[in-house]
């Protein structure tokens, strides 16, 4: 297989695994028995509004109205359910006044009404209701210090439930006594239902947990309203059941992924689809996995395509990064422990098309990757430093460019040994 040939095959990979999550395809086999009352529909996340059409789509007989909330640039034409568009990863006034019309949409509901709740991951920084006596700036800096701080997923949610007045199963209080079914997406290690969107329809068993220790983390930045909801257990609730239904998730794109790359005659290896931890370490754990494959066929022998999924973490110190994700800084990573091994060649991206905050959803990798970069006069070492890994991808042209795909199953990546 050659240069060109090799990054078609991750590219086609790539985009086989979010067609796979794409909830055109997916929504209407997951939809409860249509309601005798009304039927509401709420939401939050990067695919609400292409979940929404999706909905209309398949309940075309039933009277559907409500309101759901997305990314800038992530809206697409609806008929009877209204589309707000806010900021991720930092929510902005949009994500308030939506929350706030989401929990209004809620109200004065029945037992004979069917709520349904269309959640993906960016709910958390899209739906954003201060907790009483925050206020919305106070959320943003939180918000931006979690960035900061290398945190993992999960515990980015518990402080985004415990700072919430909608989520950690605040909706679905809100919601009762209607019957409320949660169609979700998943973005996070584990499918755990509390860390989408941080879990506006589930119960939330730590809702009383001390967390001092994340209070601590964040740093004397922190609020003093939010620090004081951070260290103090509020009382706990009564839990209630939910009918929480996952219509795709990481390791249904992994498995699409995989079910390519046998019909192109590459073995799979499925790692998993939960890995977490920071993204410069993956990068040099995987190369060496990649290594093991080429050099002695374990765990398989080539050609073989490696896969995982999950979420890793940036954490950045008190220098002023450059631009870049954490797929992008997954490759760079790779490409340096590589350091130019034949016939190896990777693509890493988040399958929502954003890696962070820029306009690729990652890049790709081959073995001449390091010597194109010092020949357009990088240092390739003190580019990962610097968490400038986009900056490179970019002036080597090796970015990937999806736009927005309104679906999110967090990042996927694939090494492909030959």
């Amino acid at each position: 297989m050659k240069e060109r040939q090799a990054r078609q095959f991750l590219e086609e990979l790539f985009a086989q695994a979010i067609a796979s999550a794409d909830p055109r395809h997916v929504l209407a086999r997951h939809l409860p028995e249509k309601p005798t009352g009304r039927c509401v529909v709420v939401g939050a996340g990067k695919s609400a509004a292409l979940m929404a059409a999706a909905l209309e789509a398949a309940w075309p007989d039933v009277a559907l109205d409500g309101v759901v909330v997305t990314r800038y640039g992530h809206a697409v034409p609806t008929r009877r359910i209204e589309v707000i568009e806010a900021a991720h990863p930092v929510p902005d006034e949009n994500s308030e006044r939506a929350a706030r019309r989401i929990l209004a949409a809620v109200a004065g509901l029945t037992s004979d009404d069917l709520v349904l709740a269309l959640i993906s991951g960016g709910g958390s920084s899209l739906m954003a209701l201060p907790a009483e006596g925050l206020t919305l700036e106070d959320k943003k800096t939180v918000n931006r210090l979690l960035l900061k701080s290398g945190a993992g997923i999960n515990e980015m949610n518990r402080v985004r439930r415990r700072l919430s007045g909608i989520k950690g199963g605040r909706l679905a209080r809100a919601a009762a006594p209607a019957r409320l079914v949660t169609l979700a997406i998943s973005d996070v290690p584990g499918d755990d239902p509390r860390a989408i969107a941080s879990g506006p329809t589930v119960d939330d068993p730590q809702a009383s947990a001390d967390l001092s220790v994340l209070a601590d983390r964040l740093g004397s930045a922190v609020p003093p309203k939010a620090a004081e909801l951070l260290r103090a257990a509020p009382p706990s609730l009564p839990p209630f059941e939910a009918d929480y239904r996952m219509i795709a998730t990481p390791q249904m794109a992994l498995e699409a992924a995989a079910g390519f790359a046998r019909e192109q005659g590459i073995t799979p290896i499925i790692l998993g689809d939960a890995l977490e931890g920071e993204a410069r370490d993956a990068g040099t754990l995987m190369a060496g996995i990649a290594r093991s494959v080429r050099n002695h066929g374990h765990p398989c022998a080539a050609p073989a395509v490696i896969l995982s999924g999950g979420e890793t973490t940036v954490s950045i110190g008190q220098e002023t990064p450059g631009r870049g994700g954490r797929n992008t800084e997954f490759l760079l990573s790779l490409a340096i422990a590589l350091d130019g091994t034949a016939e190896i060649h990777a693509l890493a991206g988040d399958t929502d098309g954003i890696d962070g905050t820029e306009d690729a959803a990652g890049a790709i990798v081959s073995p001449d990757t390091l010597a194109r970069a010092r020949a357009a006069g990088f240092d390739p070492g003190r580019t990962l430093a610097a968490h400038d890994s986009y900056t490179l991808f970019d002036a080597l042209g090796d970015l990937v460019k999806t736009g927005p795909t309104l679906t999110n199953v967090n990042d996927l990546r694939a090494i492909l040994v030959l």
